[in-house]
């Protein structure tokens, strides 16, 4: 279960913003011998390094990649360990020179998804809130301070306007839930736009991620045999239904009435191969480049000094 927040008692600079970027899910149709996510949007820029940009213009304060285990060393060969705060990369030029100024460092961590859930329950959908419980879980581990009090989803699939993202971190950063828009449509409409969620909203998706069907149906429990009784074996394509819940089905529920809520100035969704060369044509594709900052960072083992490591 996640935990409970008290709005009063959080302010900005105490609010825990975790940022989740799904991986582990349906298959798209560009049929590459790599993963979707690593379909490239630029010169030496993927589609998932885009997903972990927008997390560092939200303000998110860690960011949780949930994959399948074997993709995880391909990721972290590519990304790293963080990611530069994308404000504090803006006020550098102006605070350079200040003895107390320290650019902020983004930790990411991977998240594989559990065995139990492969090829059952892994959809996207399914990735989002796996990736919001692990992080949960994890951080009350090391402290109940730490515990998230937001979860900003950012797709891999849906690029749209890093400036609408960074002027919207306000309202990202607050007790009310933010989704952002484009033309009207939002991640309840299936469309790869980022929002965030807390406790609340994590039962109802689980809810109807549990909707899902298993491999019998029709089963009922017999208190007297204590046996299960009446089970009928589902046809194959209706096991495990859950795997390809759309994330209109599960995201549904959610409700922009009484949240903030920001329109992107251009949005685009790549999840399959026209939609994905329309990205490509456009104008805002054509400007895309990898950011400067955007580079592969460890942090140093602990209690060994640089010069200790070798080559």
């Amino acid at each position: 279960m996640l935990p409970d927040i008290e709005d009063s008692s959080r302010d900005v600079y105490s609010f825990h913003l975790a940022g989740i970027v799904p991986v582990a899910g349906q298959k798209l149709d560009f049929q590459f011998p790599w993963h979707d996510c690593l379909m490239p949007i630029a010169n030496n820029f993927l589609a998932v390094e885009r997903a972990i940009e927008q997390c560092a213009h939200a303000g998110c304060e860690t960011i949780w990649i949930v994959a399948h285990r074997e993709m995880q060393p391909i990721l972290r060969d590519r990304i790293g360990d963080w990611i530069y705060d994308y404000s504090s990369l803006r006020q550098a030029h102006f605070k350079k020179f200040s003895p107390d100024f320290v650019l902020r460092q983004i930790p990411i961590y991977y998240v594989p998804i559990h065995p139990k859930d492969r090829d059952k329950r892994d959809c996207l959908s399914w990735s989002v809130i796996y990736g919001s419980l692990r992080a949960f879980h994890i951080s009350k581990m090391i402290s109940s301070w730490v515990v998230p009090d937001k979860y900003f989803v950012s797709f891999p699939y849906g690029i749209c306007n890093l400036q609408s993202i960074f002027e919207s971190r306000s309202l990202i950063s607050s007790p009310k839930n933010f989704y952002m828009t484009y033309n009207g449509k939002s991640v309840r409409d299936g469309e790869y736009l980022p929002f965030t969620f807390d406790k609340e909203d994590f039962k109802k998706f689980r809810h109807v991620l549990r909707s899902g069907t298993g491999v019998y149906t029709n089963a009922h429990f017999d208190q007297e045999t204590r046996r299960m009784t009446q089970i009928e074996r589902l046809p194959h394509d209706q096991q495990y239904s859950a795997r390809g819940f759309t994330l209109d089905k599960v995201f549904g529920c959610a409700t922009l009435e009484g949240n903030n809520v920001a329109e992107a100035a251009w949005y685009y969704n790549i999840d399959n191969w026209s939609r994905y060369l329309e990205f490509l044509c456009s104008p805002q594709a054509k400007k895309l480049k990898r950011p400067k900052y955007f580079k592969y960072h460890e942090w140093n083992p602990v209690g060994v000094d640089k010069e200790d490591l070798g080559d």
